[in-house]
């Protein structure tokens, strides 16, 4: 396992880095720096995101992830590492862009993400 000392620009570029591509059926939570990444799935095509239970499940889902994600990095502070993974997070429910994902990330976070909810038909 590689051991990294996050500095001030791989911690921005594993929090910009999170969540590259959530689908419907599958996504992955990933955290990359130059010359390693690390990739988790999180699945939600069993939820209904409709609901805010399913909503709350999925909400849970990458927190974990976003922990496991982060975990594979050494950081120098306890701060950093939550950086990383409230970046991840953020990012995560920035992709799968559903109003109920942003009102519980919302709910539970001191710094709102604004709802910008993008088209997803062609």
């Amino acid at each position: 396992m590689n051991s990294l000392i996050a500095s001030a620009g791989l911690r921005g570029l594993i929090a910009t880095a999170i969540l590259g591509a959530l689908a419907p059926s599958f996504g992955g939570v990933w955290a990359a720096d130059a010359s390693t990444s690390v990739s988790v799935n999180v699945g939600f095509a069993d939820l209904n995101m409709s609901s805010p239970t399913g909503a709350l499940v999925l909400y849970n889902r990458i927190q974990r992830a976003a922990d496991n994600a982060c975990s594979y990095y050494w950081f120098k502070t306890d701060a950093d590492q939550n950086r990383c993974v409230q970046g991840a997070i953020a990012n995560a429910v920035a992709k799968v862009n559903h109003p109920r994902l942003f009102a519980i990330y919302n709910k539970n976070n001191k710094k709102p993400l604004p709802v910008t909810l993008v088209s997803q038909s062609h």
